[in-house]
């Protein structure tokens, strides 16, 4: 018998017959053929190419017993296959040992038929998986449309997210000396060390990729407490007196306090504004301990607020302000450099020596006077 497409019905779900033997093909497609659409194949190597060609069929009926390449090999290969791997595979089948069906059931099939065929049961199993794969197909279908919303959602949130902190930063921004490239330098900068700094297992576990995102998306709330900084101190254009620096220090409260207040502000909490209240609080902390809010010292300062006091440190020293000069990046790094094991992290700054090129890049490209 010539292999062809038996019928073409538009909407039928296809059925792909492969036996090498026509009067079982003659039977099958006439059980068959009034519900469903046919496709026949007579060797294993025309199912494979059949099975490969859109569209697939819904179900295979494959006979075990053919020369050359029998069903358990054209089940394997399909099975191996990411095209084909999801159509079920029901084989038909003279044998009838319990070893013939576990082989078949292993390498993938759903079911077995016994020949001689008996029709009330092979149209009953025919029903049967195809409803069951159209089941797995509509529930597939869901689980896309389900994850493409869960995506969007996400980068509705993210897009929130950024929003807050641009207006939030801005909020700091419009009433310093300091600017948004120092918001961007500083995320830059912080990113840098991190990324480096996972590279020592002590801290890999800790930086994951989430946890670096969220620090560049907190990094430009470090100053936010700034906003409650009278304009006298904030804005003066020289040294600060005693007094003054200690009403100064209050902004690492005041920037904890605002971040708090956004956060019973939320339904659910966000990690984003953890991180940003960790480092907005203690990124004026040293690691000898002398340092404030808190006085706190060595670990006991949480991690991204130990990566932001360097960044912190790093853009003040090199960047230009109406009460100093800005500080050549060499000169910058041998003053960072003073300060390992008092006020930073010996890991940070060991981080930083080996990405102060990186750094010195952020620094050119988003110079003040740039843009």
């Amino acid at each position: 018998m010539d292999e062809t497409t038996l019928k073409d019905a538009a909407g039928k779900p296809t059925i792909l017959i492969v036996d090498d033997t026509p009067d079982n093909i003659t039977l099958l497609t006439s059980l068959l053929s009034d519900q469903y659409r046919n496709k026949v194949a007579t060797n294993g190597l025309r199912a494979l190419k059949i099975a490969t060609t859109d569209p697939a069929p819904d179900l295979i009926l494959l006979d075990i017993m053919m020369p050359e390449m029998d069903g358990y090999e054209v089940c394997r290969r399909l099975k191996s296959d990411p095209h084909t791997s999801d159509i079920p595979i029901i084989f038909l089948t003279a044998k009838s040992q319990e070893g013939d069906e576990t082989k078949g059931f292993e390498l993938g099939a759903v079911d077995y038929i016994t020949k001689p065929i008996v029709p009330p049961i092979l149209i009953a199993r025919v029903q049967t998986h195809l409803a069951l794969q159209a089941a797995r197909k509509s529930l597939k279908a869901q689980n896309e449309i389900l994850e493409e919303k869960v995506e969007f959602r996400t980068r509705q949130l993210a897009a929130l997210q950024d929003a807050i902190i641009i207006a939030m930063a801005s909020m700091a921004e419009t009433r310093d000396n300091e600017t948004g490239h120092h918001i961007r330098r500083t995320q830059l900068y912080v990113r840098e060390l991190a990324l480096y700094l996972r590279r020592d297992s002590r801290f890999a576990q800790a930086l994951t990729d989430k946890y670096i995102a969220l620090l560049f998306k907190s990094a430009p709330l470090h100053d936010i407490g700034k906003v409650g900084v009278p304009d006298r101190i904030l804005l003066k254009p020289g040294p600060l007196t005693p007094d003054e620096f200690e009403e100064m220090k209050k902004h690492t409260l005041y920037g904890r306090d605002t971040i708090i207040a956004a956060e019973r502000s939320m339904a659910e909490p966000q990690t984003f504004l953890e991180v940003a209240r960790e480092i907005a609080y203690a990124h004026h902390e040293k690691w000898d301990g002398s340092g404030y809010p808190q006085g706190i010292g060595g670990e006991a300062i949480p991690l991204c607020a130990r990566l932001m006091a360097l960044a912190d440190v790093y853009d003040a020293l090199i960047s230009k302000r109406v009460y100093k000069n800005a500080i050549p990046h060499e000169e910058t790094v041998g003053i960072i450099l003073k300060g390992r094991g008092q006020h930073f992290d010996p890991d940070v700054v060991d981080a930083f020596l080996e990405v102060r090129g990186a750094f010195n890049a952020i620094a050119e490209r988003f110079r003040e006077e740039a843009n």
